[in-house]
């Protein structure tokens, strides 16, 4: 064991304690799986992160640096608000992508680009695969989330790396009122995301849309800001002419939370998920 530089990151806001803070240790150089495992049960944040030099392949391919990312249950291929928070704590650190305002990460995904500008940092959303959910799954979640069947104006699975169950519902009241059973979302076993976009969706200086994520089966029953889902809730809603092609996201009202995620869809119809990142605690950890 030895001392290691370590960050929280909040992310999705630049008020600390406002948005979904995620744990970075800054050289993890020579620690195994099964400690990371450990550190990131401990943290018992949602996720806690590892920068590591990249591969070889990566480093050929333009990456900046690797990233490992773990739950408290295991290790993810990718999840949005731990990409900004561990690229806030690698340029926080001193370091300088080889294209300037573009960072490449390597993660167990592959490559993605993360724009920066100040504070600012942006992700391109990974690709989607996105399908109808089964007729008989829908109504079963709508009842675990005491919707009415009116209420729901589209469903889609989506599927960017983790698979949520999208659901565009009819008004911010409705998103904001949602009292669902957890207990039941979690014998589902599908992690749900609801969305209202609302007439001042493309006024980027005030939410024009609400989110909720409920991701009982994984452990966390309400997440206060998502990447990965708002990543994929774009790319649905963006390409069925749903939502236009930049707007702003409120999420995590409902937990004390102001999470603010910019959307946008640039020339070349890249999704790019973004937001404000914040350094909450910083020094040295023991692992």
């Amino acid at each position: 064991m030895r001392q290691r530089p370590f960050k929280q990151i909040d992310v999705f806001s630049d008020r600390p304690g406002y948005g979904n803070p995620v744990a970075v240790v800054l050289d993890a150089q020579d620690l195994s799986e099964t400690d990371m495992r450990r550190f990131a049960a401990w943290t018992n944040l949602s996720e806690t992160t590892f920068l590591l030099p990249p591969t070889p392949e990566g480093r050929a391919a333009g990456a900046d640096y690797r990233v490992r990312i773990f739950s408290p249950n295991g290790e993810l291929p990718f999840a949005g608000h731990p990409t900004l928070g561990t690229c806030h704590a690698w340029l926080q650190a001193g370091h300088a992508p080889r294209v300037a305002g573009m960072v490449i990460q390597e993660s167990a995904l592959g490559l993605v680009r993360v724009q920066h500008s100040g504070s600012t940092l942006a992700f391109a959303a990974p690709p989607l695969t996105r399908s109808a959910p089964s007729p008989a799954l829908v109504p079963l979640i709508a009842s675990a989330l005491g919707l009415r069947p009116q209420q729901i104006q589209g469903a889609q699975l989506l599927d960017n790396g983790p698979v949520w169950l999208g659901l565009l519902l009819d008004s911010a009241e409705t998103v904001l009122g949602l009292q669902p059973d957890h207990a039941r979302l979690k014998d589902l076993g599908q992690d749900v995301g609801v969305i209202h976009i609302g007439p001042t969706a493309s006024d980027t200086r005030q939410p024009g849309a609400v989110v909720r994520a409920f991701a009982a089966p994984m452990g966390n029953p309400e997440d206060p800001v998502t990447g990965t889902l708002n990543a994929s809730l774009a790319e649905w809603l963006i390409a069925d002419g749903l939502a236009p092609r930049s707007y702003l996201v409120a999420q995590g009202e409902c937990l004390g939370r102001a999470g603010r995620v910019h959307i946008r869809q640039d020339d070349a119809h890249q999704i790019w998920v973004g937001g404000e990142a914040v350094t909450c605690i910083e020094g040295q950890v023991l692992i």
